[in-house]
């Protein structure tokens, strides 16, 4: 079987985009950057100390053509990216001197780097906070014009022998809405099936988890997952989703057949929509951690242009399919 990244990376290296990495100086952004450029997948933009990256092991020889430092604190762009800044966050009641200030920040400068066009794509997380990387692309790139939402999913491969079943998944939100509402429950719902069909360009079947399935147990928890279902729905009805679900409803076949008989998802989910950060965080944890699932992310949807987070204990690898997604959303349809 084919490893499921692998249509993602053609994608990628049938057209490679600028990827923007704002911590540039640390060692598994340089080794997941320079694969990246070396496999033809993209062009990357390392943000940080030209002396200090320079330095680094990864880099005894020249650099590849396809990879740039840029130091903010000498680049010429730091001017007009001030200015830029200021306009964006004067009605916040930032000075001209707080936005010159802001901009030699790596996560703000490569945001900025993105929203002046720069750049196709940033990523950041394996330093920084969430909270922080998330922060600079709000303020920086924005929101879409067609949300009010901003979340995220990891893609979960199924793909060891010990897999029984094998395949990309998308676990969601396991990044950001802490504790989401009926409306922002819906809302990710159609986000993530939206962007899995785009970069998988897989049928999206979303399973709405919860610990009951179709009032197994009752409680005011359940009711909202199986609200925030019925309101998905109603915005796309030719979507297939059920909920409220076990995860072992939504994943196996057979234990669909006997909790939940008559819904649309029989074990056959390859979305999950965890009712808050809480589930979904540990979720994909254990998932990645003792089933050896590889996970990628968390990648950030509802943004006017590309800007996603790796987790602080991300590999070079992880850098390097992150750089590979980023580009693919870059040309999805």
């Amino acid at each position: 079987m084919e490893n499921p990244m692998e249509a993602l990376l053609r994608a990628a290296r049938a057209n490679p985009r600028h990827i923007v990495m704002a911590e540039g100086e640390d060692d598994r952004i340089q080794s997941g950057a320079l694969r990246a450029v070396n496999d033809g997948i993209a062009r990357v933009t390392l943000v940080g100390d030209q002396g200090r990256i320079l330095k680094s092991d990864n880099f005894q020889d020249d650099l590849p053509d396809g990879l740039q430092i840029v130091d903010p604190a000498k680049s010429e762009l730091i001017k007009p990216f001030a200015q830029e800044f200021y306009k964006l966050r004067k009605h916040k009641g930032i000075t001209s001197e707080q936005a010159a200030q802001a901009v030699l920040n790596p996560l703000a400068f490569a945001a900025m780097m993105v929203h002046e066009n720069h750049g196709d794509g940033t990523i950041a997380g394996a330093i920084s906070t969430t909270a922080d990387t998330v922060r600079a692309a709000l303020q920086i790139i924005g929101t879409a014009p067609d949300t009010d939402l901003v979340s995220s999913f990891f893609l979960m491969i199924l793909n060891k022998p010990h897999h029984d079943k094998k395949g990309v998944f998308a676990f969601a939100d396991a990044g950001l809405s802490i504790a989401p509402n009926v409306e922002e429950l819906a809302t990710i719902a159609l986000a993530s099936a939206a962007s899995f069909q785009r970069l998988i360009g897989v049928e999206p079947r979303v399973a709405m988890l919860s610990f009951s399935t179709f009032g197994s147990a009752k409680h005011p928890k359940v009711d909202a997952v199986s609200a925030a279902t019925a309101l998905a729905q109603s915005r796309a009805p030719a979507l297939k989703i059920s909920g409220e679900l076990q995860f072992d409803a939504a994943f196996v076949p057979s234990v669909a057949a006997a909790k939940a008989p008559n819904a649309v998802i029989q074990g056959d989910a390859n979305i999950f929509v965890f009712p808050n950060l809480e589930a979904a965080n540990i979720g994909y944890k254990i998932a990645q951690r003792i089933g050896g699932a590889e996970a990628i992310g968390p990648i950030l949807q509802g943004l006017a242009k590309p800007a996603n987070d790796l987790s602080r204990g991300c590999n070079a690898d992880d850098v390097y399919n992150l750089i590979a997604v980023t580009c693919t959303q870059v040309t999805a349809p």
